[in-house]
């Protein structure tokens, strides 16, 4: 250690022992710290030392934890159940296309696996984006840091050592404007006072006040650490020489790093897709079951044997050709099963849930956020600047009366920094009176703060107090009565401008913390000198032989002025207002010609332990309560989270007083509640045996003085209970557990880029009432992906039965599997989509939240669809037996192209056609073709293309009604007509004009083998179709039947009871 003596290698492991038991250096005097340290603060670390520490502690930086590997990344988009059926199903599917294109490779024989793997890579392109911004959190608290620092080594001050290479021991000076380059002690103050802001850390809305002297409580929590400054912070006033304690990943920032990465690696799935995943596991078995199913009905057709006496299969025949063709319908009842849309429709519901969101300035980061929102069951949130304004304003001003022992108390509305934006009641008409008007001039010129329009909207500089003194100013007006306010944006603070002009300061006596004021002394234009002060109330009552009365005249401050003066400032603090004394003194001795540095006087203003010599034998004239008002329109939304099941928790970094008065204001707690078992420091919070039961009360919680590692444990026990957690914060504190969170929320205006990127999504305003409008926006989206996610999973039941009657009657395939994967993808997909902009019910947040387990698929439903289904099948493999069968069906003529009918016994048994003696057929045409046949029996294969049209025709068309059932899950089509989605109406003209499309495009209906189809058959499709609405009309109303008597049946028991 140089100087000290001390080797180099032996200081270096001092320090890691040092660190290992961790040293509470706020709570030891300075002396204790050069000694713990082995620095002396006068020289500073040799170099040699300070190279050996910085090979002990590593550089001073934050890790960088690596990420997956781009191959991880891809990797992990293929291990969601529905994705790996889809996969399975493309590998398959292009064996067979392979295996029976031996011969010439075509390209329509690719297009179904061809499209399933576009599928599947741009889902795993998608997810490989959302995952590499995961991470961006960590880099923006990287950036935080400093970059270099101004640092004593060798007896020597190096005004640039680059911060990466701070180590514990080294001595620092910080100046105004400094970002903070690791933890610190402060070793001593430079100037008078060093003011800090540090509300990105621990969420306080004022900066803080640093001294050098020892905090008692060695387990302080880091706002009562006020000798420590913290990595990451800013000096915003002073300077100071200061020791620095931990670096890197042992400061307060690197361990909110850690906590950060933590997090992240706890990323649970969205409730939906939980809900997804389980359902693609009760796919996959049933995919399994009807599959084998299938063979086993079909195994006659490719393996015959004959059975001897002994049952010994004797004669074996097996058909490789008709193993493979059933293996191919198995293969198509794999791509009717799954909904191949279903992951595009859901992605694209989320992102127009997302713009809707975006209006109402709340910004979603991530998609499946959107849906995550609509089962929030807690919503933890930050106090300062979103259930309140973030803008400091005066409530109450108090002057004194017009006689010893009375004062005058004034309400002053408005809650921004608006001068325009409320005004103060029973103010006195006309000229302001003298005691008034002295308030007005210690407010406006002790006052180093500045209010400016900006954006739209006003902005201070500054303490935020001194600008709420400044805005009431200008609330107050000139002594002449009139407005000092202008239209120009540049003159926002007129009346302030004014007494400046006419009070001009000449020397200022700054705040610190021992006397808890700020004085001036200002020259009038008459040419004599006055002392302004502001601030501890108590403080200037104890300095004041004197008050103002309400003339101007001066009398000597008795005790029952005091008295009254004290209730006053006891009735502000009871309502957690914020109190400030105003004072002048103008008998000011050796100052009363004070004019500059040149005067006698002016080497007093040198030692800032004079001050409070000079501000003695004071006038007292008033005081005002400042606070930072809650927003207008947080009550109401705090009503409609009470309304809708949701429980509101705040948690914030402000005091418990003011938090509790915040919280009684705005609704969290009731006006005469009993809040003592719902009202917790976070050092209380993390005492307590049992932190689950408080978790579990009823009603509000709020948890004061909160540290970064609260917040964690509030948002991890109440996820461990099974709630879906709703966090927000703005500042780098918050950003572990807004990642832990279910749903991170983060302030647009006041927020650090650090919680921004933590977040899943952010709000544009900083307002809580838009979370409120946020989560019923969730819920309806909610509504609409269930209603859509039912739609495609009835249509896949219906192609599922199609498959599996064509099948089971052993009539020739209706449907090939590229048809399917059209109907799924493109046909299903945009009355899927336009679902998603069904209304919101009336009643959205009048509703309990859903829990998160809930299923998306009740028994009921399930049945429903099952009908459907049924239906859906018997209708598309009726058709195609019609069509074979029939000359008419219910007076419509099905002859006019010419085809040949068959028996129903002869098409379900086509397979025997070569047996079949005289059997002939003859030409028919579709659209412009004629088809012959040289064999008979290609009309079951070839000839089948008009039947195969029809059915896939008649499939489209119910599916296209059986979009209007998904209009809602009970109510009629009467009472929600179709109109009232526009948009479903316009879907379903698309998704029919794609199927015309492909009918009457010739290179489009080879592709798919289909033809066109005449009017008479489309008046048969929609003969068939139609019905499906009115089952489920039928059904419906069974359902809500069932509903109704289901309360009734239940109030009857409750009454017998």
């Amino acid at each position: 250690m140089g100087e000290a003596g001390h080797d180099a290698p032996a200081a270096a492991a001092a320090m890691k022992d040092a660190d290992d038991d961790v040293f509470p250096a706020w709570a030891r005097t300075v002396e204790e710290c050069e000694k713990r340290f082995g620095v002396d603060r006068d020289r500073g670390l040799s170099s040699s030392d300070a190279a050996a520490r910085l090979r002990a502690h590593g550089p001073n930086e934050l890790q960088e934890h690596p990420g997956p590997s781009m191959l991880q990344l891809v990797a992990q988009q293929f291990e969601d159940t529905l994705v790996r059926i889809l996969l399975a199903a493309a590998a398959v599917s292009f064996a067979l296309a392979l295996s029976s294109s031996a011969g010439a490779l075509t390209l329509s024989a690719f297009v179904e696996p061809l499209v399933i793997f576009l599928i599947l890579v741009v889902n795993a392109a998608v997810g490989v984006w959302q995952e590499t911004n995961a991470e961006k959190a960590l880099e923006a608290l990287r950036q935080i840091q400093s970059d270099h620092a101004a640092v004593l080594r060798d007896g020597e001050w190096l005004p640039a050592l680059p911060a990466r290479d701070l180590v514990p021991g080294d001595v620092v000076q910080l100046r105004v404007g400094d970002k903070v380059p690791a933890d610190m002690r402060v070793l001593r103050l430079v100037t008078s006072t060093l003011r800090v802001e540090q509300g990105s850390l621990t969420g306080e809305t004022n900066s803080v006040n640093k001294t050098a002297h020892a905090v008692p409580a060695a387990d302080a929590d880091i706002q009562a650490k006020e000798c420590m400054v913290f990595a990451g912070t800013t000096v915003v006033n002073g300077s100071a020489v200061c020791l620095v304690v931990h670096t890197g990943m042992a400061t307060e920032i690197g361990k909110i790093h850690s906590q950060i990465h933590e997090a992240s690696q706890e990323d649970d799935d969205t409730p939906l897709k939980k809900k997804l995943n389980e359902f693609g596991e009760a796919l996959t078995k049933i995919i399994g079951l009807i599959c084998v199913l299938v063979w086993l009905i079909n195994v006659k057709y490719f393996l015959t044997f004959d059975l001897d006496d002994r049952w010994v299969p004797r004669n074996i025949r097996f058909s490789f050709e008709k193993c493979t063709y059933y293996f191919e319908i198995a293969v198509a009842l794999a791509v009717a099963a799954i909904p191949e849309g279903l992951p595009a429709v859901i992605t694209t519901c989320l992102a127009l849930g997302t713009r809707k969101m975006a209006a109402k300035n709340a910004l979603v980061r991530k998609l499946p956020s959107v849906e995550t929102l609509g089962c929030t069951t807690v919503i933890c949130s930050d106090k300062t600047g979103t259930l309140t304004t973030n803008q400091m304003s005066v409530a109450k001003l108090v002057a004194i009366g017009d006689a010893p022992g009375t004062v005058r108390s004034f309400k002053v509305d408005g809650t921004t920094y608006d001068p325009r934006d409320g005004k103060i009641y029973d103010w006195p008409a006309g000229r302001m009176d003298a005691n008034l008007e002295m308030i007005a001039k210690v407010a406006a010129v002790c006052n180093d703060a500045s209010v400016s329009h900006s954006s739209n909207q006003y902005v201070s500089t500054g303490m935020p107090t001194e600008a709420a003194l400044k805005v009431l100013v200008e609330k107050m007006g000139l002594p002449e009565g009139k407005n000092g306010l202008s239209v120009d944006p540049s003159e926002t603070l007129g009346c302030c401008r004014w007494w400046s002009n006419a009070a001009k300061r000449i020397a200022t006596l700054e705040f610190d913390r021992m006397r808890k004021s700020m004085g001036i002394i200002v020259s009038s234009k008459s040419g004599s000198n006055t002392l302004l002060v502001k601030g501890a109330v108590e403080t200037l009552l104890e300095r004041s032989t004197h008050i103002q009365l309400q003339d101007g005249s001066v009398v000597p401050l008795d005790e029952k002025s005091r008295k009254a003066i004290l209730a006053s400032l006891h009735e502000l603090s009871t309502k957690a207002l914020r109190c400030l004394g105003f004072a002048y003194k103008e008998d000011l001795g050796e100052f009363a010609t004070y004019d500059g540095e040149f005067h006698p006087a002016h080497k007093l203003l040198l030692d800032p332990a004079n001050y409070a010599a000079i501000e003695t034998n004071l006038i007292f004239a008033g005081l005002a309560g400042l606070r930072d008002p809650p927003r207008e329109e947080v009550f109401d939304a705090i009503e409609d989270c009470r309304a809708a099941g949701i429980r509101v928790m705040v948690i914030t970094g402000d005091n418990k007083e003011t938090a509790e008065a915040i919280c009684h204001e705005i609704g969290v707690f009731s006006p005469d509640e009993d809040i003592s078992v719902k009202s917790f420091t976070g050092k209380e919070f993390m005492a307590l045996a049992d932190k689950k039961t408080l978790l579990r009360r009823k009603g509000g919680l709020l948890f004061s003085r909160a540290e970064p590692r609260h917040k964690q444990e509030i948002v991890r026990l109440l996820k461990e209970d099974g709630e879906v957690v709703a966090m927000t914060g703005d500042g780098v504190n918050d950003a572990p557990a807004l990642k832990l969170a279910d749903i991170g929320i983060a302030m647009g205006i006041t927020g650090t880029e650090v919680a921004k990127e933590a977040s899943d999504m952010v709000l544009a305003d900083d307002n809580f009432s838009t979370i409120v409008a946020a989560v019923g926006e969730g819920r309806s989206i909610y509504n609409n992906m269930k209603a859509f996610i039912r739609y495609m999973i009835s249509s896949n039941i219906g192609e599922v039965a199609s498959i599996f009657l064509t099948s089971a009657l052993g009539i020739p395939e209706g449907l090939i599997p590229v048809q399917l994967l059209w109907v799924n993808l493109v046909t299903d997909g945009p009355p899927a989509t336009a679902l998603g902009f069904n209304p919101p019910d009336k009643d959205i947040m009048k509703k309990p939240p859903r829990r998160s387990d809930d299923s998306l698929i009740t028994p009921w439903i399930l049945f429903r669809y099952l009908v459907i289904g049924l239906y859906v099948g018997i209708a598309t493999v009726g058709i195609f037996v019609i069509w074979y069968t029939h000359g008419s069906f219910m007076g419509i003529d099905l002859t006019g192209d010419g085809h040949t009918l068959v028996s129903y016994s002869q098409l379900s048994n086509w397979g025997q056609c070569s047996t079949w003696g005289n059997f002939t057929v003859a030409p028919f045409t579709a659209g412009a073709r004629t088809f012959t046949f040289d064999n008979p029996c290609e009309y079951f294969q070839a000839g089948k293309v008009k039947a195969t049209t029809l059915s896939l025709s008649v499939l489209v068309a119910i599916e296209m009604f059986n979009s209007l059932n998904a209009l809602s899950e009970d109510t009629s089509l009467l009472s929600m007509p179709p109109w009232v989605n526009p948009w479903l109406l316009l879907a379903m003209s698309v998704s029919f004009g794609l199927h015309f499309l492909i009918l009457y495009v010739p290179f489009l209906a080879q592709v798919f083998g289909i033809v066109p189809l005449s009017l008479n058959e489309w008046l048969l499709v929609l003969l068939v179709a139609l019905p499906v609405v009115l089952i489920d009309e039928v059904l419906k109303f069974v359902g809500r039947c069932t509903t109704a008597s289901g309360p009734k049946r239940r109030l009857k028991k409750q009454k017998g009871e």
